[in-house]
């Protein structure tokens, strides 16, 4: 599965006034940090914002659904991620909104490579 590379630009763009968005491209999606803190994955031609516990209920409440995909076996799993509401794509403040959710999120439960960066560079 590609991503688009327009809607990576627009959420760039959306969020320049939060921070500097950067991709790491990951099977044929991407995975989108703000200022080094995970925050979505782009998918196609979607955008899914990182989830936690602390923030389900608002994402409950939007009615936006879990990411999901099929393994190799046949399985379907789901990520603490949450499809975006209609209104990001073109609402630069609905955008950073919404996106605001998924750094809080990013930033309650960093990734463990970046974790363990803190750990090792701790005196």
């Amino acid at each position: 599965m590609a991503f688009d590379q327009g809607l990576v630009d627009w959420i760039a763009e959306a969020l320049e006034p939060v921070g500097a968005v950067t991709l790491r491209k990951m099977m044929g999606g991407a995975t989108l940090y703000c200022d080094g803190t995970i925050f979505a994955i782009v998918a196609g031609d979607g955008v899914w914002f990182k989830s936690d516990a602390v923030s389900d209920a608002e994402w409950d409440a939007a009615g936006c659904t879990r990411f999901t995909f099929t393994m190799g076996d046949g399985r379907v799993d789901t990520m603490n991620y949450r499809k975006a509401p209609d209104d990001v794509y073109d609402d630069a403040d609905a955008m950073r909104d919404w996106a605001s959710l998924g750094i809080a999120a990013g930033l309650r439960n960093p990734s463990k490579k970046r974790a363990a960066r803190k750990k090792r560079q701790a005196p």
